[in-house]
């Protein structure tokens, strides 16, 4: 293998063919060529969160607000998991796929364990137990000393 650096381009020989040639960037930034790749990981780098945004609403509504979830906090750390919840869709079906993420999202755990889970267990076609509310935080609002004050109160008194 042999390069050619030129003023406005990098040649790539081998056994004296040139097999590819770049434009030159300015120095410190990158530039890819997805043709090089192989189709799969090439579909992989161009899968980014808009894609599986887009993706996830053509799936159904549970498995959009489901990467919708995913992606809000750390896209790009999130991004893989995303990634894959929608890739379930090709084992198991949007139909299931969609139920599945309906579940996950009542619990409150969009994650693709959580889905994954679900789905090679077969509780996707199960209605959710309940759904997860907050209105439990204003039962301990008072603080310790409220509720320790309360208990000596009822001591007293008896």
């Amino acid at each position: 293998m042999a390069v050619r650096i030129a003023a406005n381009s990098v040649q790539f020989f081998l056994d004296q063919e040139c097999v590819k040639t770049h434009l030159r960037v300015p120095k410190g930034h990158r530039q890819t060529d997805w043709s090089d790749y192989p189709p799969d990981k090439a579909a992989f780098f161009e899968r980014n969160p808009r894609w599986c945004r887009q993706r996830a609403s053509e799936l159904g509504p549970e498995v959009a607000t489901a990467v919708t979830a995913l992606l809000a906090n750390h896209a790009l750390h999130n991004l893989r998991q995303s990634q894959g919840l929608i890739r379930l869709a090709d084992k198991y079906g949007a139909e299931r796929l969609n139920a599945a993420c309906a579940r996950a999202n009542a619990f409150g755990d969009p994650s693709y364990r959580t889905v994954s889970n679900i789905l090679a267990q077969g509780l996707d076609a199960q209605p959710a137990l309940f759904t997860v509310t907050t209105s439990l935080a204003s039962a301990f609002l008072r603080g310790v000393n409220g509720l320790f004050n309360h208990k000596e109160e009822k001591n007293a008194q008896a």
